[in-house]
């Protein structure tokens, strides 16, 4: 009788992808999450009243902003409503000339105190 072949080790499973919008150890952004918990730590609130107040104020922000008005943070910047033009672009693959119709973008202007300390 031969022997048996001895089995390799399993191969690990590749990591699940991470979900959009979680923020790991490895990534830079700051998600809603991470400020509801940085708001409660700082200022004594419970989690949940903390996640009230967070959603108020960007609540807020938002509808401003979709109002065409600008919204300053002091120490932060300042969110606006910026028109574009109507212009002429090149539809990749094609080479076809297309008409962009005129629009809004929202504009963020970083405060200088802020962008000194970077």
């Amino acid at each position: 009788m031969t022997k048996k072949a001895a089995k390799a080790p399993a191969a690990k499973k590749p990591a699940a992808p991470k979900a959009p919008g979680r923020a790991t150890a490895e990534s830079n952004k700051v998600g809603k999450t991470q400020l509801v918990e940085q708001v409660a730590e700082k200022s004594g609130l419970t989690r949940k009243q903390s996640d009230e107040a967070v959603s108020v104020v960007l609540d807020a922000l938002v509808d401003a902003v979709r109002g065409g008005q600008s919204v300053g943070l002091n120490g932060v910047g300042t969110f606006s409503v910026k028109a574009t033009a109507a212009r002429t672009g090149v539809r990749p693959g094609t080479s076809e000339k297309i008409q962009i119709p005129a629009g809004k973008k929202v504009a963020f202007k970083v405060a200088s105190t802020l962008k000194g300390t970077l």
